[in-house]
Formats: structure tokens, C-alpha cells, sequence
């Protein structure tokens, strides 16, 4: 049975920082393409970042330069560093697994505010 499931979210102030961890089991995870979205209340599933099983990397516009996304083979994980967090930046935050279908975990409610 394969399960991603996010932590790290939670309540950050206007430039703050905050670590995703996206932890998979009952895939091979080195196989995986791992990708991260979010989804603000009212709004369309946008993708984040993602990274490929080479470690390439690719970001959302709204995000380069303040997002790092990363992974870790030998612990089955995947990370999203979110630094110079914006407003615009609340929503849950989703990691994805492709390895010839598309794997989803829960998410992790990400808010930015003051």
C-alpha cells in the first residue's frame, strides 16, 4: 500500500521560513518523481516545484528563488524549504509521487499571517 504523508506545516509569520517533509512507503522511492502542489481556499490545485529521480529540480515562477525542494533516497523522503514566506504562500500543501501512476498524500496546511 503506498502512502506519502506531508508534515511540517503550520503558522508562520511574513517572511518566516517552513520545512515540508513528504515521508513515501510502499513505492520505490529513487523510481519516483516527486512533486509538490498547493491549494488556497477557493483556488485551482497549482503546482510548486518538483524533482526528478536525477535530482533536477524545477519551480513554479511565484516561488523561484524562495522555495528549495530536495530529496533524500535513502530515507524515503522528500522536502520543500519555503524561505521568505509571502500571504500568498497559505494553503495545503500536497507532495505527489509519479511512478507510472500519480500517488497523493493528504497535505499539510501551510498559513502565512501575522
Amino acid at each position: 500500500q503506498v502512502q506519502l504523508v506531508e508534515s511540517g506545516g503550520g503558522l508562520v509569520q511574513p517572511g518566516g521560513s517552513l520545512r515540508l517533509s513528504c515521508a513515501a512507503s510502499g513505492i520505490i522511492f529513487r523510481y519516483a518523481v516527486m512533486n509538490w502542489y498547493r491549494q488556497a481556499p477557493g483556488k485551482q490545485r497549482e503546482w510548486v516545484a518538483g524533482i526528478d529521480v536525477g535530482g533536477t529540480t524545477n519551480y513554479a515562477d511565484s516561488v523561484k528563488g524562495r522555495f528549495t525542494v530536495s530529496r533524500d533516497n535513502a530515507k524515503n523522503t522528500a522536502s520543500l524549504q519555503m524561505n521568505s514566506l509571502k500571504p500568498e504562500d497559505t494553503a495545503v500543501y500536497l507532495c505527489s509521487a509519479y511512478l507510472s501512476r500519480t500517488y497523493w498524500g493528504q497535505g499539510t496546511q501551510v498559513t502565512v499571517s501575522s
